[in-house]
């Protein structure tokens, strides 16, 4: 699965006499071909535990009760109590002399392969996996019920969001989903004790830096280099934010809104105000008209959740990508099930590590779904492509790439690609406001998304380096909404208030960064692949559909899995060593250009404090 890869560990069989610290090791007694012995034992006994793993977690998050529960809580603490003392042993092994520099890498994988680093004292580890799967089920469990009694599950009250235009209704529902996060708020602080405990023992100063640490640089680069990302996209959102804020106020009324220059979160058509492509009725006023509506297409070709991703697996498929294997069809999970609780947040499997791929999603026939959907069969064929690769080697380069591929690929999903898939008849006539109304759609789910893709990790970064007690959590996220996102909450919250508990990412403990970068990522692979197709035109226009060139050169970069640090496979792609966010405000260049002049005499900019 994606989203958390399961780690495992061995008692280490060459050292079974000698002391685990550094001082203790008998440096001149162990050879190169020691380590390299540790390193390939630990990835066999990785693998089976990780198989055992995925397998109990996916029952678990497709039948949720407390027996499924206790079952991948079991599974989960083998994983977690091997893959602690695997990233303690190479911890140990790293400060032997003389190592070659392939694996002093391969070790360093090693350590940083874990999600959430565990104690050494397995009591603890068992508490933090019992911890992880609590925060899980609250999250998954979770309903709001109003006065009358009418319970709503998430997937409900999303969808009753992205439509609503009435703001009371839009508060009850902001409000209700944010009550199923407080009871999360001290076993979150509880679990963020233990993790920093043993991102601590394998040599770090905390979690958050352990988890900047594994981007192949220093911590400290790496949140200067996310930050470096941000100012560099920055005024384009600045455009962006300005324009919606003041279509919302013409819909509104300005006494909605605050005088602060901040947007309501609950405004924005989505449950927690990532992205904003729910409300581009609103922003557009119907003065532009995007060149098709998917959507509406999905409906009249009365397209289920299996077609949709068919016509996903087509796309990899015109690019030279085999097509996915029958147990795919059998195994995976579409739609949400009418008996029993599900995890219904989207996500992508590769149960064995081989070829036993599958995704697990309750699809919605939207056209936003249909990127989804792409989105999850990027990380399948991904999966799929480094499946040869020793066991540390099975991931992406970095972790934004395996997030970035099927991103890249929607970018192909333009009115050119459904007329050659038969699901536009013609071409449309394409004009400058149909340009304007394409770009603007993507912009309010992609550009929109950035700075709240930024402060999901800033904000723990803060927690996990102890500078916020649980009482200043939700106070410090909605000052860090309010700096990046210009996004602020439309009431007062209490101090027991767990906000960004209400985002599932967090108490599944995902890390975020991987999505900022995926959303900068995907437009520069985007570029290349439109490159190697040899289009000629705006990027925006592009689709690499049909072209084995592009589906070579990405299917070698996705073949390399994490076998070299991610600078040297982006450099053999792309030919740069670093994210370019160029290439984004190149596929958007119309759209600022259009929104400076719409903004032309309005009080834009907003308080952050």
């Amino acid at each position: 699965m994606v989203k958390r890869k399961a780690r495992g560990w061995l008692r280490p069989l060459l050292l079974v006499t000698a002391v685990t610290s550094v001082s203790g090791l008998a440096a001149d007694s162990l050879s190169e071909q020691d380590v390299r012995e540790f390193i390939d034992q630990a990835g066999q006994r990785s693998t089976q535990l990780s198989l055992e793993g995925t397998r109990a977690e996916w029952v678990f998050q497709n039948f949720i009760t407390h027996d499924t529960q206790q079952i991948a809580v079991s599974a989960s603490k083998k994983s977690t109590i091997e893959g602690g003392n695997n990233a303690r042993q190479a911890r140990d092994y790293l400060a032997l002399p003389g190592l070659s520099q392939k694996t002093r890498r391969d070790l360093e994988l090693i350590r940083q392969g874990v999600t959430v680093p565990s104690p050494a004292d397995e009591a603890l580890t068992t508490e933090l996996v019992e911890l992880g799967a609590q925060l899980k089920s609250i999250y998954s469990t979770g309903k709001y019920c109003d006065e009358s009694g009418n319970c709503q599950v998430l997937r409900d009250m999303s969808l009753r969001m992205a439509s609503s235009r009435d703001p009371q209704e839009l508060l009850q529902l902001w409000q209700g989903w944010r009550e199923v996060s407080p009871p999360m708020r001290d076993i979150y602080a509880r679990q963020v004790e233990l993790a920093n405990q043993g991102a601590q023992d394998l040599g770090y100063e905390d979690l958050g830096d352990y988890w900047r640490s594994r981007y192949d640089m220093s911590g400290e680069a790496f949140a200067q280099d996310m930050e470096r990302y941000w100012q560099e996209s920055k005024p384009l959102y600045d455009e962006l934010q300005c324009h919606v804020r003041s279509r919302l106020g013409e819909f509104y009324g300005e006494q909605v809104l605050p005088d602060d220059g901040t947007i309501p979160a609950h405004l924005l058509g989505n449950m927690w105000a990532q992205g904003w492509s729910n409300i581009e009725d609103l922003v557009m006023g119907g003065e532009y008209q995007a060149p098709f509506n998917l959507t509406q297409i999905l409906e009249q070709r009365d397209m289920d959740a299996r077609d949709m991703v068919k016509m996903a697996e087509g796309f990899f498929s015109s690019l030279g990508f085999e097509a996915l294997p029958e147990t795919f069809w059998q195994r995976s999970l579409f739609t949400r099930p009418k008996d029993r609780e599900v995890v219904c947040h989207a996500s992508a499997w590769n149960v064995d590590a081989k070829d036993d791929l599958r995704i697990k999603m309750c699809i919605q026939r939207t056209g936003e779904e249909v990127r989804v959907v792409h989105h999850e069969l990027g990380h399948n064929y991904y999966q799929r492509a480094y499946n040869q690769q020793p066991y540390y080697y099975r991931g992406s380069a970095n972790p934004g790439f395996h997030e970035a591929v099927g991103d890249a690929i929607a970018l192909s999903v333009t009115p050119a690609y459904l007329v050659e898939i038969g699901l536009l008849d013609e071409l449309p006539k394409s004009s400058d406001a149909t340009d304007i109304a394409q770009l603007m759609s993507l912009a309010l789910d992609k550009v929109a998304f950035l700075p709240f893709a930024y402060i999901m990790d800033k904000w723990r970064w803060q927690v996990f380096a102890g500078e916020l007690t649980p009482e200043q959590y939700n106070q410090a996220w909605w000052d860090l909404r309010r700096k990046y996102q210009g996004v602020s909450s439309p009431v007062a919250r209490a101090e027991d208030a767990f906000d960004p508990g209400a985002k599932y990412h967090i108490p599944a403990n995902v890390s975020y960064s991987r999505y900022f970068l995926a959303h900068l990522l995907q437009f520069q692979f985007h570029r290349e692949m439109c490159e190697k197709a040899g289009f000629k035109g705006p990027l925006h226009a592009c689709s690499a559909y049909g072209s084995k060139e592009a589906g070579e050169a990405l299917n070698k970069m996705l073949s390399a899995g994490k076998s070299v640090p991610w600078q040297d496979t982006l450099e053999a792609f792309t030919g740069s060593r670093d994210v370019d966010p160029s290439a984004m405000l190149e596929y958007f260049a119309p759209l600022k250009t259009w929104l400076v002049e719409q903004n032309r005499g309005r009080q834009c900019g907003w308080q952050d404090a």
